[in-house]
């Protein structure tokens, strides 16, 4: 007698039947049990499944061998993706299916949020090494305190990027300010690439909005620094605004070639047909992501001759 029985069923197969894995039994090429998991997932019931050949059962000749042979692999199944694995003991052998769709979903998104994380790090310690370096040398005590003061607010927006990482992104910590205010810092930080590209930076009317500072910061600068990178050397960059009902649109237009199928490039790991260098494709990405999470809207146009890469904000009256 193997197992006491309740009802015509084992105490070991009601045991099988709690797993959430799919787990078959055969001996011999044929089965001679499955649990529960096992009937949804092959989607025949327990009784007809015993005492069939194991392909008539699973229906893949992937894991008919992985039962002959035992082992472990992973399998896509309709959008799932199942992690399957199989021992053998003579001529007797059992499968373990176990479903990590959601499990990859979150390595996924770990490795997305990492990406992000490590682009937005970026700026702010570029801007303090710059700091840094020119504190090496000796200069006026008003100026060398300007530095200092730009290396405090990077450290701070540092720290709230740290702070983002030990909580899973906060919600954003929006107040009411002027353009002007991200325009002047986003001039400021950007001082040593227009410099290097020999490229004016102009604005157009201040308004005031509602967002965070420092993501609003790191819209400007991801669309400034690709117009810089993607422009021709000495072509200035326009930012225009404009209210649009309730909102105000801000856009960035460079000098650079029409680009092709412009929706893709919002999308992770994604770069321009054609773009120079090295990069990790999430620039735009980052700026759909930050736009959308106040309610507007990010998209490229084309302008004239000219690129415009544009987004949305929330308005605040009292500003023309």
């Amino acid at each position: 007698m193997t197992g006491a029985v309740r009802g015509g069923t084992s105490m070991p197969d009601l045991w099988m039947d709690t797993l959430a894995q799919a787990v078959l039994l055969t001996e011999g090429g044929v089965v001679t049990r499955l649990n529960a998991a096992a009937a949804r997932l092959w989607g025949v019931p327990q009784e007809r499944a015993e005492g069939r050949p194991v392909l008539e059962v699973v229906r893949r000749h992937t894991l008919e061998t992985l039962l002959e042979r035992g082992g472990e692999l992973e399998l896509e199944v309709s959008g799932r993706t199942l992690r399957c694995a199989a021992t053998r003991e003579g001529t007797a052998a059992a499968l373990i299916v176990e479903d990590v769709t959601e499990h990859r979903r979150r390595e996924a998104e770990l490795r997305e949020a990492t990406a992000v994380l490590s682009h937005e790090f970026r700026t702010p310690v570029a801007a303090l090494r710059g700091v840094l370096e020119a504190l090496e040398y000796d200069m006026p005590r008003e100026l060398s305190q300007n530095f200092v003061r730009q290396g405090l607010q990077e450290t701070e927006r540092l720290a709230r990027l740290v702070e983002d990482l030990a909580v899973g992104f906060r919600p954003t910590r929006a107040r009411t300010l002027p353009l002007a205010e991200a325009f002047t810092r986003a001039e400021r930080l950007l001082g040593t690439e227009l410099g290097a590209r020999q490229a004016s930076l102009t604005f157009g009317p201040d308004h005031l909005v509602r967002a965070d500072p420092d993501k609003l910061l790191q819209v400007l600068l991801n669309l400034i620094e690709n117009a810089l990178k993607y422009g021709p050397v000495g072509k200035g960059i326009e930012v225009q605004t404009a209210e649009r009902g309730t909102w105000i649109e801000v856009c960035v237009l460079d000098h650079g070639p029409s680009i092709p199928d412009t929706d893709s490039l919002f999308q992770a790991h994604t770069r321009g047909a054609g773009a120079p260098g090295q990069g990790s494709g999430m620039g735009l990405y980052i700026v759909r992501s930050i736009v959308q999470g106040w309610g507007g809207q990010a998209w490229v146009e084309r302008r004239g001759e000219r690129n415009a890469f544009c987004f949305t904000l929330p308005g605040v009256a009292g500003l023309g």
